[in-house]
């Protein structure tokens, strides 16, 4: 048995895609019905910005397939603070915006904290702890993206895993790498993408991803990556998330849909 594997790109709106991704005059307003058709997931970064209605919520669900999945990036306003513990009122305010009007096309939610950001464990655990199960009867995913390396430690990544938050492994130059899973899910960031290369990685750096995807699913552990324990997490399938961000996001549906290609490929 594995886990669901979904392979996707940040957001659907952007005009360099436009007669590149999707096709010459393409609507506007019907990039996200071709999108979700493309790739099995996208990373809604607009939420991070912004609150959107209920009938926001609705129509995206109504305009995917029923096995297509949206992460959300969470609120700026929840994350980039100096106190964490003190996000209560934000936290409440973003869950509670409409998002679950998705449905079981809700996928994680991914909080994303500042590149200065300091690891406080006091201050983080107070913050994972705010983090609601659930909201209006719909069952609530959460993955962390932490960005200085301070975060880099045993200590995070069990309190991470005691709290049941997935730490996003973010393939990156910039940011620190941690590959412990520590959720019942793994989020996976792909942040290196070149203009260079068509599908924004190299054929051998796909291959390299598309096994480690199933790796993840299967429960196993990936080997190469940068681990802060040496002790493998319990030995379970997890649903898989995959996103082509950042980088050379031209690139970005190629290189999902290079990778579709390969989990789709009869073993």
């Amino acid at each position: 048995m594995t886990g669901a594997l979904k392979v996707g790109i940040g957001g659907w709106t952007y005009e360099p895609w436009r007669d590149n991704f999707y096709p010459a005059k393409w609507p506007h307003k019907r990039e996200l019905e071709y999108a979700s058709r493309h790739v099995t997931a996208i990373e809604i970064n607009g939420t991070y910005y912004s609150t959107f209605k209920p009938a926001s919520w609705a129509g995206w669900r109504e305009t995917v397939p029923d096995d297509f999945v949206f992460a959300v990036k969470a609120s700026r306003y929840c994350t980039n603070r100096k106190v964490l513990a003190e996000a209560g009122e934000s936290v409440a305010r973003f869950v509670g915006q409409g998002l679950v009007e998705l449905g079981p096309k809700l996928g994680p939610i991914l909080w994303q904290f500042m590149a200065t950001k300091r690891f406080e464990p006091d201050d983080m655990r107070a913050f994972l702890a705010l983090l609601p199960a659930g909201e209006a009867g719909v069952k609530l995913r959460h993955a962390v993206q932490v960005r200085h390396d301070s975060f880099a430690c045993g200590e995070f990544v069990e309190m991470a895993r005691a709290a049941g938050v997935a730490v996003v492994y973010a393939d990156s130059a910039d940011y620190p790498a941690i590959a412990d899973v520590t959720g019942p899910f793994v989020y996976a960031r792909l942040e290196l993408a070149e203009e260079a290369n068509p599908h924004g990685y190299t054929d051998a750096a796909l291959d390299r991803w598309a096994e480690a995807a199933r790796l993840w699913a299967a429960g196993g552990r990936p080997e190469g990556l940068p681990y802060v324990e040496a002790a493998p997490p319990p030995n379970q399938p997890r649903d898989t998330f995959m996103f082509f961000i950042n980088g050379a996001k031209l690139r970005a549906p190629a290189g999902a849909q290079a990778l579709l290609a390969r989990l789709n490929a009869p073993a």
